[in-house]
């Protein structure tokens, strides 16, 4: 089965650099690449411009203009120009462990999407890395890969613990669309995600309400699909307030599909 692979971007050429060096070692490479560009500066477009003359898959650019945080539609905007039948999401400083996509693959199933993890990297690491971006591939116990030893310790990829401690999605606090993946049908049959949420914020939650209202469960995998969080400092949280507003009404009305979604893109396509 086809994969795609859609990275969410903003003004980070140096992190998205590393992610795309990431891509380019998968054992099972994507379909095709989607960078789904937030409205960065002409520097982004100048390095996938640099890498699509060597990448090897399809590596597709879209951007919208600079209007405030709007993860929502330029997902929905990528999503577009998805052609496989599944898609994994993440964002662009989230450098894939090489069988990242093949783990994706491998617990792909009807009726059901996935909320992988992340694993956070220093400060003072990502600093490191980032000074000259390569190819990362933590040794284990590696400094600056979490902070805290326990978390250090479940940092690794383990098919064995993986198949123990793959788990339903119940606690929807866990929801991050950092690392996700989905069959497309699904994506269509609830309207991707609501353009309408601009601002930090809750437009992953709401598109997984939409999707379990739908039928579909959420499936946690750990010690598989490992992807290093590259550090950056919170969002701002100001469009909270109304963005919970969105969410609460879809929790409250139970809906399974949004107005003003992916639809507006499959259409202008």
């Amino acid at each position: 089965m086809n994969v795609d692979l859609v990275i969410t971007t903003y003004n980070r050429p140096d992190a998205l650099e590393m992610v795309l060096m990431a891509v380019s070692k998968q054992t099972i490479l994507p379909f095709q690449v989607i960078v789904a560009d937030d409205g960065s500066t002409q520097e982004t477009a100048s390095l996938i411009l640099q890498y699509q003359a060597h990448f090897p898959c399809k590596l597709i650019h879209v951007w919208h203009e600079d209007l405030g945080f709007r993860a929502a539609a330029i997902r929905n905007l990528a999503l577009a120009q998805v052609k496989s039948p599944y898609v994994v999401i993440i964002d662009g400083d989230m450098v894939l462990e090489k069988h990242f996509m093949e783990d994706h693959l491998r617990n792909a199933k009807p009726n059901q999407f996935l909320q992988g993890g992340r694993v956070l990297l220093t400060d003072d690491k990502t600093k490191q890395l980032l000074k000259k971006p390569s190819y990362f591939d933590p040794a284990f116990l590696e400094n600056g890969v979490e902070n805290r030893l326990e978390k250090r310790l479940t940092a690794f990829r383990s098919l064995t613990l993986a198949n123990i401690f793959r788990k339903d999605l119940i606690n929807k606090n866990k929801v991050r669309s950092c690392n996700m993946s989905f069959f497309m049908e699904d994506i269509k049959a609830v309207n991707g995600f609501d353009n309408r949420f601009v601002g930090w914020g809750r437009e992953d939650s709401e598109f997984v309400e939409r999707l379990i209202n739908h039928g579909l469960k959420g499936k946690l995998i750990k010690f598989e699909a490992l992807a290093y969080h590259l550090y950056h400092p919170e969002e701002p949280k100001a469009a909270l307030p109304q963005n919970d507003e969105l969410l609460k009404q879809t929790i409250s009305n139970q809906l399974t599909r949004c107005t003003d979604g992916l639809s507006k893109y499959l259409f202008e396509n």
